[in-house]
């Protein structure tokens, strides 16, 4: 069964993108190598501070538009639940080009 995924990632400045996707690894892959929007590629948008799983496509697109409508006090509020020094959850996924199945968040 497929695993879809809600995912914050952000930049030094703590920009932020919220996205939703059926694969982190690669999301993040696409992040880290400017294979994104324009947007994100010009802020620099590569660091994985925040994901959670979700039952289907249509659970993680909600979710993602119900973070995306929060303030962004409430945002990094949920960052900083699993995250609170903001560390790049994704570091050492991509080691050797590799791209290795999504560990579970920190709790």
């Amino acid at each position: 069964m497929p695993v879809f995924h809600v995912y914050v990632m952000t930049n030094e400045a703590r920009q932020l993108f919220i996205g939703a996707t059926s694969n982190l690894a690669q999301r993040v892959y696409e992040h880290k190598n400017g294979l994104v929007s324009a947007y994100c590629t010009r802020h620099g948008i590569a660091r994985l501070v925040y994901f959670e799983e979700a039952r289907s496509p249509q659970a993680a697109v909600e979710r993602e538009q119900q973070i995306k409508s929060w303030l962004r006090k409430r945002k990094i509020e949920l960052i900083e639940s699993i995250n609170p020094t903001w560390h790049d959850l994704a570091q050492g996924w991509m080691d050797a080009g590799s791209k290795p199945d999504v560990p579970e968040p920190a709790p």
